[in-house]
């Protein structure tokens, strides 16, 4: 066994306690009562790149919440990767579903509890663990390492691209790479190349100037939430296809390469619907449930609001009804041009007697990478070194954001190589991360530096 292998294998507890002291911070981006939170917790990953060995560390104000850079260029020669992340976490709403303290991270059955165990923070600290590796055993990192680690990815990353773009020259790289998705299994590592782009949007439907008594007005004025209903229906035809019109015409091809590498893919069809607790796979007539999720686009219905919703009858006919409305997108479709369509569409289906407003949330272009490229390679060889499976070549069918950004503002080879699990209940109550994951990550970690040094 390498020196450093023994140093990653012998100071697991130590990189299991520094996870679980940033797990404690509750770093909730969306929600402003965590505000002070947010910058504590910038402050704390902050220091833990410094300890780890990084020779400038930053806190950049934005308009929202802070970024943390870090980075060691101490091997010239060598390639430079860019390491992107996020500190900030989901909501833990609701909190009577979680089993113990979703800030009070806690181990049960070789897993780690706590909200953003996964999602980011689990995942971020594999390279602080790896960098303080090197650090120790070699004095040095095999490369030149930049990190950006956002606070506010799961609030849309509003204020990051701007920084990317003010902060461009200071960001020149080989190489970005990302731990921000999953594995197939808890043996069986991969590396994702393609992810799907997203549109969210929100249709407010408006009728009547109050809420009126259903025995007095029902059948005389348009109800709300009818019509919400019949537009919702509308999205959608018997086969699974999106109905808005020009939806599909940018929607890029699988290529024979690219079947071929998503043929090797080792799949539990039963057990990934068995996973989500549904009693049968649905979806796009024509497609399976792989190339549902992965290659092709959809449209889905996030929540709605309308009327009474308490305990017992009350007989309202509702004034107002909402729905909130996600379109995943897969290349080369573009969310601006869409989000017009769907716009559009949802005013035909609208019947008379209602006002609609519709909201553009937020959105984020798909993106796609060389699963080819001499980078990807490196990648592949560090997981063979760590895992005891060669890793899987794999689309994601969720959405990050800053990864269109980056392609814009860098064009660069991405590395997007992740260790979650599908049953990590990400955004959920019980958020977990196997601890397996989070030590077999940190080696692939470790491991990917060395590689990317050796080049192609």
């Amino acid at each position: 066994m390498d020196a450093l292998t023994q140093y990653l294998e012998s100071h697991q507890e130590q990189f299991l306690e520094d996870l679980k002291a940033v797990l404690r911070i509750p770093s909730v981006s969306t929600e402003p009562q965590y505000k002070e939170d947010m910058l504590r917790c910038a402050r704390h990953v902050a220091d833990d790149f410094r300890k780890a060995g990084m020779t400038r560390v930053e806190i950049v104000p934005t308009a929202g919440h802070p970024v943390v850079y870090a980075e060691w260029l101490g091997a010239p020669g060598k390639p430079t990767a860019l390491l992107y992340g996020h500190y900030d976490v989901q909501p833990v709403d609701p909190l009577e579903l979680w089993q113990t303290q979703p800030f009070e991270p806690t181990i049960r059955d070789g897993k780690l509890y706590a909200r953003g165990a996964c999602d980011d923070k689990g995942q971020v600290y594999m390279h602080v663990a790896a960098i303080q590796a090197h650090m120790k055993v070699n004095g040095r990192l095999p490369i030149n390492l930049k990190c950006v680690i956002e606070g506010e990815e799961e609030a849309g990353s509003d204020n990051l691209e701007k920084f990317l773009r003010e902060w461009r020259k200071q960001l020149d790289a080989d190489v970005i790479v990302v731990s921000d998705t999953g594995m197939l299994g808890p043996d069986q590592p991969a590396l994702c190349y393609g992810l799907r782009g997203l549109v969210y949007t929100q249709i407010d439907v408006t009728g009547p100037a109050r809420d009126l008594h259903s025995g007095e007005f029902g059948g005389a004025v348009q109800n709300p939430a009818n019509a919400l209903c019949a537009i919702v229906a509308g999205l959608k035809d018997s086969d699974g296809r999106i109905t808005v019109p020009g939806f599909y015409d940018r929607v890029k091809p699988l290529t024979q390469a690219e079947r071929d590498v998503l043929g090797r893919v080792p799949f539990d069809e039963p057990g990934f619907i068995h996973e989500a607790g549904s009693p049968v796979a649905f979806g796009e007539k024509g497609y399976t449930t792989l190339e549902r999720v992965w290659v092709r686009p959809t449209c889905d219905v996030n929540g709605l609001v309308s009327g009474y919703i308490g305990e017992g009858a009350k007989t309202v006919l509702p004034s107002f009804a909402s729905a909130k409305v996600s379109m995943r997108l897969v290349p080369d479709q573009d969310p601006k041009d869409l989000f017009a369509r769907f716009e559009a569409h949802v005013r035909k289906l609208a019947p008379p007697g209602v006002t609609l407003k519709v909201h553009d949330l937020h959105s984020a272009p798909p993106f796609m990478t060389d699963f080819d490229h001499p980078m990807l390679q490196a990648a592949v060889r560090a997981l063979a070194r760590s895992w005891p499976k060669p890793p899987a070549m794999i689309r994601e069918g969720g959405s990050i954001p800053v990864m269109a950004t980056f392609k814009e503002t860098h064009g660069l080879p991405s590395i997007l190589m992740g260790f979650g699990l599908a049953d990590d209940n990400l955004h959920a109550p019980n958020e977990k991360y196997n601890l397996t994951s989070f030590h077999g990550g940190t080696k692939s970690c470790a491991y990917l530096y060395e590689e990317l040094a050796k080049g192609a």
